[in-house]
């Protein structure tokens, strides 16, 4: 009988095979508007039609992209994630297959940068256009999330290369991830209502604390490796913001303004992997009590004794692929914080183990994108749920 590490061994290779069998094309939540019927009716995107015509594709068990001419297209962000997947697994296995396939994939997104004469710097985001409530984010314009996920995977493939004695080549992919944080610091760099921080988008001025942590993190590591005093400045002040307004019981709320007052699992993971990757790149120990109380509401409030990852602190629903996979990185790179690593371990393992009773589909050889109290959503979401996944379960083998 396959052990469990074998199981996820094989589920994983499954999944790999299946993304890249479309090319790692997909569909995405939020790629409504990429709808052809907009090339006849532009104008309704950026309002409240074009709000709900997201809601809609997003909400919908029933995909009605084929029929509504919504193509499949690669994600950027996406294939970072599965970049930093390939690169964990040719650490783990030394597979030359695996680096050649992520090296294709950075050549990708190394064309897929974003106007560099209107950005100044390397940066990256979404193949659609997205309306939320607080802003329209046109198709080609950065975001910093995207941007960083990119980022840290060419610089992943860069070191890798650098380790195999290619620095030539390494070179390629390293200077554009390092840029990045110039694009960070420039363009992103906020001061509005009494508060310093990294904005999502250029010229926005909502503040949401996974975002601007995330980013200082990236100026953080290109602070570290260039020895630029001046980031690594920035990055602290900025990260100060974010855990001078971290609640008295270690949780954060999304955001600043008052439709952001929810506090979820897969944000409040994301600044904790962000904080931890600040305090190792700039060898802090200023943010440890921050991260400390952080993980330990985390880990109270954001799992079920049968390993079920919540999206909310007060609401298990919807059961969602991405919030499981950010619960099982962010249970491993933060295992042992309060003392625990064999707790932590074991539960990212069974937080694991009741995805696939939840989220997998074993007749189509990969994971559906949420699971609500009534029904679920088997859509084959490439970014958000695919490619997450993989990029998970192959840092869980690699650290088991």
């Amino acid at each position: 009988m396959a052990t469990f590490s074998q199981k996820i061994e094989a589920i994983n290779a499954t999944v790999l095979a299946a993304s890249r069998s479309e090319g790692f094309k997909g569909y995405d939540p939020f790629d409504g508007l990429n709808s052809k019927l907009f090339e006849w009716i532009p104008g309704l995107k950026s309002g409240i039609f074009g709000l709900a015509w997201i809601q809609f594709f997003k909400q919908s068990p029933v995909n009605f992209r084929p029929l509504l001419a919504v193509p499949k297209r690669r994600n950027p962000k996406g294939v970072g994630l599965f970049i930093l997947g390939l690169l964990t697994d040719f650490s783990r296995t030394q597979d030359a297959a695996f680096l050649q396939e992520a090296t294709a994939l950075a050549d990708w997104l190394l064309t897929q940068q974003c106007n560099r004469k209107e950005w100044k710097h390397s940066c990256w985001g979404y193949h659609f256009d997205w309306k939320a409530r607080a802003f329209f984010v046109p198709k080609g314009k950065p975001n910093v999330i995207t941007t960083i996920y990119v980022a840290q995977a060419l610089f992943a493939l860069a070191d890798t290369l650098d380790a195999l004695d290619s620095k030539k080549q390494a070179d390629i992919y390293r200077k554009p991830a390092l840029d990045a944080a110039g694009f960070i610091v420039n363009t992103l760099y906020t001061e509005a209502d009494g508060r310093s921080f990294f904005a999502y988008i250029p010229g926005e001025t909502a503040f949401v604390h996974n975002a601007s942590l995330w980013a200082a993190a990236w100026v953080a590591v290109v602070a570290a490796y260039s020895n630029n005093d001046a980031y690594k400045s920035l990055a602290l002040k900025v990260v100060r913001q974010s855990t001078s307004e971290q609640n008295e019981d270690g949780s954060w709320v999304y955001g600043a303004r008052h439709h952001h007052q929810f506090i979820d699992g897969f944000h409040t993971g994301y600044n904790l992997e962000a904080l931890n990757l600040i305090r190792r790149s700039l060898n802090t120990d200023e943010f440890d009590q921050s991260i400390k109380k952080g993980f330990s509401y985390y880990k109270v409030n954001f799992f079920e004794t049968d390993g079920t990852a919540k999206y909310y602190n007060n609401n298990r629903y919807p059961l969602d692929m991405h919030s499981v996979a950010q619960a099982v990185l962010t249970l491993i790179k933060l295992a042992g914080e309060d003392g625990d690593t064999e707790g932590d371990k074991a539960l990212a393992e069974k937080v694991i183990s009741r995805s696939l009773d939840t989220l997998y589909l074993p007749g189509k050889q990969r994971f559906a994108y949420q699971k609500t109290r009534h029904f679920t959503n088997a859509i084959n979401y490439m970014r958000w749920s695919q490619a997450w996944a993989y990029y998970a379960l192959t840092s869980w083998l690699t650290s088991h």
